[in-house]
């Protein structure tokens, strides 16, 4: 099994079972592993990320790479990284900055409600929060903590990762996704959201040259990890994305789904690749996130000949190595 694929299944199989009981030291263990990576990959220098990036992807993918002429959608994810500047891609990676660009194009009604935005930890009243409340920072991905219960929140915990977080640089926490690096770290407190079934369903939308192709659905995250991908008329793939399998349950198309399409092509124009990342709470759309790099490029897709099929969407005309 590859490396990448069975340390993930490792962390996701005993982190389970540890973070149940000791979810500070589950944090502790996994945190310090990935710091020594990071470590190592924020000294490389930029004429070497190249060269790093498709060591790793060897590493992980178990396939080699030729990173100046891709042709695989996750080969393709790689040379992006690198060599595609559009200089708002940073700006709207930001989860603050981008809420400006978003009242412009689709109007502020698809903001999250937000009830602060920080520049450090120290800044956070904690006592005047929200009895439930969602607090994330704007330079990263995952790097998210939902309360439920605000007495029961362990608020040093909190505090502590928040500080770890602000220091890093996302770029370099995964796998040399450049355009986080400009972001100036911020916290986002917003308010918790949820449906009349106590749920927060997220759709993400792959988008290809300006219009959404595909979206997927994910289900029972924290417990058995299951994706469902469709195309445009709701029709179920025969591909998914690193190692998840399909929901089996009853998936049920929105009423509002055409509007979500709308909004989704409208945010994705002038992009040669962009994954847009919407909520649906009780017919309610709100806007999640834009993300450059899927995955980073390193969760595969499969079976493999869909990998090249997605590949054949994204175009590099007009991209020049740097």
């Amino acid at each position: 099994m590859r490396v990448g694929i069975a340390f993930a299944k490792l962390r996701h199989f005993v982190g389970g079972k540890v973070k149940s009981s000791f979810p500070n030291v589950y944090d502790d263990i996994f945190y310090y592993y990935f710091y020594l990576k990071y470590k190592r990959r924020s000294k490389t220098k930029p004429e070497n990320y190249a060269r790093v990036i498709s060591r790793d992807y060897m590493k992980c993918t178990g396939k080699s790479i030729d990173i100046d002429n891709p042709r695989s959608y996750s080969e393709k994810i790689q040379f992006l990284k690198l060599y595609d500047d559009n200089s708002l891609r940073s700006m709207l990676t930001d989860k603050v900055q981008v809420r400006e660009w978003i009242k412009e194009k689709i109007g502020e009604r698809y903001l999250m409600p937000v009830f602060g935005i920080y520049d450090s930890v120290d800044e956070i009243d904690f006592d005047n929060l929200p009895e439930k409340y969602v607090i994330k920072t704007n330079h990263g991905s995952g790097w998210n903590i939902i309360v439920k219960n605000k007495s029961e929140a362990d608020i040093s915990h909190i505090k502590k990762q928040l500080r770890r977080w602000m220091k890093l640089d996302y770029a370099f926490w995964t796998e040399y996704e450049i355009h986080y690096s400009p972001i100036k770290p911020k916290i986002i407190v917003e308010n918790y959201m949820s449906d009349s079934h106590g749920e927060l369903n997220d759709y993400k939308f792959l988008c290809f040259d300006g219009e959404c192709k595909y979206f997927w659905m994910d289900f029972d995250r924290n417990t058995n990890h299951k994706r469902n991908v469709y195309d445009m008329e709701w029709n179920l793939q025969p591909w998914n994305q690193w190692t998840y399998g399909n929901y089996t349950g009853t998936v049920t198309k929105p009423i509002n789904f055409e509007e979500m399409v709308h909004v989704v092509n409208v945010l994705c124009k002038g992009f040669r690749h962009v994954r847009v990342d919407l909520y649906n709470v009780d017919g309610k759309v709100y806007f999640g996130e834009m993300t450059f790099t899927n995955g980073s490029g390193f969760e595969g897709i499969n079976p493999e000949e869909y990998d090249q099929k997605l590949g054949e969407l994204i175009s590099l005309e007009g991209l020049k190595n740097k």
